[in-house]
C-alpha cells in the first residue's frame, strides 16, 4: 500500500507543473460566434456575441457578472466610459448600459442594419471621447450621440454601409464607408474636412473600407477591397503612397510599431511587415488562412489572431513565428480543411458554387476574427465557434 502511494504522489508531482504551465487561464461559452473584440478594464472583460448578447466576465475567473440580450447579434467591440458600456447591435439600435449592473440606461435608435454579404463580418465598433460617443451604422451614417443622454448630436450620411469603425483624434473622425470612400470629419458637427475616393478594382470596382484605419499626426493607414493598402497624409486626405496586393482584400487595421506596418491579407493569406513612411516591404509571412484581426506589439512579440482557429507569436524584426495557440475546434476540425501536411485541400473551394457551406466549415474551426486584447500579461479573444479564450502570455510565448 506503502508503495503504490509513493507511486502515485510521484505521478501527482510530474502531472501538477505540467497543467501548472498550461497557458489557458479560463475559457468562457457563449451561444454565438464572436465577431468583435472584447474591451478590458481593471476587474472586468466586456465581449459581444452572435447570441444577441453582450456579457461582462470577472477578467481573473471568467465568471459571468451579467449579461444584456439585445433583439440582434452583438458584432462590435463595446466601449467603457462615464461609468457605461456602449455597443452596437444588428438590431439597428446602439446600447448604453450600467457598466457594474447590465442594466439599461438608453438606447439610441439608427436608421436601421443590414449585412453587405457573407465576409461582412463586423458592426462599427462605437468609439467615445469627451462627452460623446461615435458609431458607424449600415443604414450608411456616422453618428454622434451625447453618452449622458443617449441623444443625436449630429449625423454625416456616406453612400454605403458604415461598418468600419471610427478613430477620433485631435477633434476629428476618422472613418470609411463600402462606399469606397474614407472619411474625415469635424467631430463637433459633423462637417466634412475631406475625403479620399479608393483607387478600385475591375472585380471590386467600389473599393470597399471595411475597418478602422491606422491614425496618428502624420498619416492614415488602412486597407480595401480593391486589393490596395492606402497611406493618406493626415491634414489633407493626400495619397503618400499605396501598395498592391494583388488577388486579395487587406480588411485587418494595421499595426505600427517603430516605423513598421503590420498587416495581414484576406485572400493570400499572407501577413506583412512593411515601412510605414514608404510602404516597402519588409517581410513576409505565408499562411494557410486569412487573417482579418488587428495585431498587436506586445513584450516585444508580434501577435495576431487567424482565421484558421490559430493565434500567432512572431518576431516583429524578422517575422519568425515563435510559437502559436490553437483552439480545440482548430484541431478537431482540421481535416474539414486542410490536408496532413496543414494546407488547404485540394478538393476544398473556398469560393466556388457552395462557397456558403465552406464558409462554415472554415468558421467551425475557430476562427478568431478580432484581437487579441492584452490586458496584465493576459491576452482575450473570442472565436467564431462563441468560445471566448485568456490566455497568460508568458505562458504561451514566454518572456
Amino acid at each position: 500500500m506503502k508503495k503504490q502511494l509513493n507511486l502515485f504522489l510521484f505521478c501527482l508531482i510530474l502531472i501538477i507543473p505540467a497543467f501548472a504551465q498550461q497557458p489557458l487561464l479560463w475559457k468562457f461559452s457563449t451561444a454565438g460566434g464572436i465577431h468583435g473584440a472584447p474591451a478590458a478594464t481593471d476587474k472586468v472583460v466586456y465581449v459581444g456575441s452572435n447570441d444577441m448578447n453582450l456579457y461582462a466576465l470577472d477578467k481573473s475567473t471568467g465568471r459571468q457578472l451579467w449579461k444584456y440580450t439585445t433583439a440582434g447579434a452583438v458584432r462590435s467591440t463595446p466601449a467603457v466610459a462615464a461609468g457605461k458600456v456602449l455597443f452596437n447591435s444588428a438590431d439597428g439600435n446602439i446600447y448604453a448600459v450600467d457598466k457594474k449592473k447590465g442594466t439599461l440606461l438608453w438606447t439610441f435608435k439608427t436608421g436601421g442594419e443590414q449585412h453587405y454579404d457573407t465576409w461582412d463580418y463586423y458592426l462599427s465598433s462605437p468609439v467615445a471621447a469627451g462627452s460623446a460617443l461615435y458609431a458607424g451604422s449600415g443604414d450608411s451614417s456616422v453618428y454622434a450621440i451625447d453618452i449622458d443622454s443617449g441623444k443625436l448630436r449630429w449625423r454625416f450620411k456616406t453612400g454605403g454601409v458604415v461598418h468600419a469603425s471610427p478613430v477620433v483624434r485631435n477633434g476629428k473622425v476618422f472613418i470609411g464607408s463600402y462606399d469606397g470612400h474614407f472619411y474625415v470629419l469635424d467631430a463637433q458637427n459633423g462637417n466634412l474636412i475631406w475625403k479620399f475616393k479608393t483607387l478600385g478594382d475591375p472585380a471590386f470596382p467600389k473599393g470597399e473600407v471595411q475597418r478602422a484605419a491606422y491614425v496618428d499626426d502624420d498619416q492614415v493607414i488602412f486597407g480595401s477591397r480593391d486589393f490596395y493598402i492606402y497611406s493618406l497624409n493626415t491634414q489633407t486626405g493626400k495619397q503618400k503612397w499605396n501598395m498592391k496586393e494583388k488577388g486579395s482584400w487587406v480588411i485587418a487595421t494595421p499595426t505600427l510599431h517603430k516605423g513598421n506596418l503590420f498587416v495581414g491579407t484576406s485572400d493570400t493569406h499572407q501577413f506583412y511587415s512593411l515601412d510605414a513612411a514608404t510602404g516597402k516591404v519588409n517581410w513576409v509571412m505565408p499562411l494557410n488562412m486569412r487573417v482579418y484581426a488587428t495585431a498587436l506589439i506586445i513584450e516585444d512579440k508580434l501577435v495576431f489572431g487567424c482565421f484558421n482557429g490559430r493565434v500567432y507569436f512572431a518576431d516583429p524584426a524578422t517575422g519568425k513565428v515563435i510559437k502559436t495557440f490553437q483552439t480545440d475546434e482548430s484541431k478537431k476540425n482540421h481535416a474539414l480543411v486542410y490536408d496532413d501536411t496543414d494546407h488547404i485541400r485540394k478538393d476544398f473551394d473556398m469560393y466556388g458554387d457552395n462557397y456558403l457551406q465552406a464558409e462554415k466549415h472554415i468558421l467551425s474551426l475557430g476562427s478568431i476574427l478580432s484581437g487579441p486584447v492584452a490586458a496584465d500579461g493576459v491576452l482575450y479573444f473570442g472565436d467564431a465557434n462563441g468560445y471566448f479564450y485568456a490566455l497568460d502570455m508568458q505562458k504561451v510565448a514566454g518572456k
